[in-house]
C-alpha cells in the first residue's frame, strides 16, 4: 500500500532487512541478510545493532546467525489480535466493488457448502441472483470450484461427491472421464491460486474467486468478482483477473500469511485459463 507524505529515510532503510528477514524466514548470516536487502554488510550491520538494542533482531553468539527477536513477536501478536478478519474482508471487497464496478461477495465454508455471506452489488448490471444465505455449487460455480480445491478435502469430500454424480448423469458420462477433467481442474486452481467462470452458470456473466488466507496458512473466505462479459475479461492474461487476484491477496497479506509456508502458494501474477460455458 502506497503511503504518501514524506518519512524517515533511515526507517525506511532499515525496514528492509526486518523484511529481510521475514522473507528468508530462518536465522541468516550477515552476508545474505545484507544481500537480500540490497545493502552492504557494514550498512546492515549498523542496524542490526541498534534492532538488537530494541530486542527486534536477536544473534545467535554460536554461530553469528541474526534472527528476528522477541519485539517483533509482540507486534505480531498485537497486530493478530487487532485484526478482524471479517470486517478486514468486507472493507477489501467494498473498495474492490467500487474500484472495477464489478459484484463482490465474500463466502465461507458453511454447513451445506460455500455459502455468502455478503454481496455488494455492481455498477455494471449484473442480472444475477446472489444473496447472503445463498449457496455456491463446487463443480459450477468459480467460487465453489475454488472451495472444492483448496478447502480440505475431508471438508469439502461428502458435497463434492454428491455434485460429481448429479453432473455425471446430467451429462451422461462415464465415471473415469468425468472424475479426470475435474480433477484437472481443481490441479489448475491450485497451481495458479484462483478460479473463473466465463458465461456459465449465468449466460453473459463472467466470475473470478480468490481464495484468502489467514496467519495459519488457512484458506478463511473467497471474493469473488462478477461482472458481465464486456466487462469482466477472463482470458489468460487478462488484466481484470491480474488487477482482481493483486488486491485479493493484500488481504491475506494483512492477515499474516506467507505464501513461501503454504502448501499451495498463489503465484505473484496469477494466470489461468478460463473455464468457458
Amino acid at each position: 500500500m502506497k503511503v504518501e507524505g514524506r518519512g524517515v529515510q533511515s526507517i525506511e532503510v532499515g525496514g528492509r532487512i526486518l523484511t529481510a528477514l521475514i522473507e528468508l524466514g530462518q536465522p541468516t548470516m550477515l552476508r545474505d541478510l545484507a544481500a537480500r536487502a540490497g545493502m552492504t554488510s557494514a550498512q546492515a550491520h549498523a542496524y542490526l545493532v541498534s534492532y538488537r538494542k530494541l530486542g527486534l533482531v536477536e544473534q545467535n553468539p554460536a554461530n553469528g546467525h541474526y534472527f528476528l527477536g522477541p519485539l517483533a513477536l509482540q507486534l505480531g501478536l498485537v497486530r493478530m489480535r487487532g485484526s478482524d478478519p471479517l470486517r478486514m474482508a468486507s472493507d477489501t471487497s467494498i473498495e474492490l466493488s467500487e474500484a472495477t464496478g464489478y459484484m463482490v461477495t465474500v463466502t465461507v465454508w458453511g454447513t451445506h457448502g460455500p455459502t455468502i455471506i455478503q454481496v455488494h452489488e455492481a455498477a455494471y448490471p449484473v442480472h444475477v441472483n446472489l444473496r447472503a444465505g445463498a449457496l455456491y455449487t463446487l463443480t459450477g460455480t468459480a467460487t465453489g470450484r475454488l472451495f472444492a480445491a483448496i478447502y480440505p478435502f475431508e471438508v469439502v469430500r461428502t458435497l463434492l461427491a454428491r455434485e460429481m454424480r448429479a453432473e455425471q448423469k446430467a451429462q451422461h458420462l462415464p465415471s473415469g472421464k468425468s472424475r479426470e477433467a475435474f480433477t484437472e481442474d481443481f490441479d489448475e486452481i491450485r497451481r495458479l491460486g484462483y478460479a473463473t467462470t466465463e458465461g456459465v452458470p449465468v449466460p453473459g456473466i463472467n466470475a473470478v474467486s480468490v481464495p484468502v488466507f489467514d496467519q495459519s496458512q488457512k484458506m478463511q473466505f473467497a471474493l469473488t468478482a462478477i461482472g458481465p462479459t464486456s466487462a469482466l475479461d477472463v482470458r489468460t492474461g487478462s488484466r481484470d483477473v491480474a488487477g482482481v487476484a493483486e488486491a485479493i491477496n493484500r488481504l491475506s497479506e494483512k492477515l499474516g500469511y506467507r505464501p513461501d509456508l503454504a502448501a499451495n502458494p498463489a503465484p505473484a501474477k496469477p494466470r489461468m485459463r478460463p473455464r468457458r460455458g
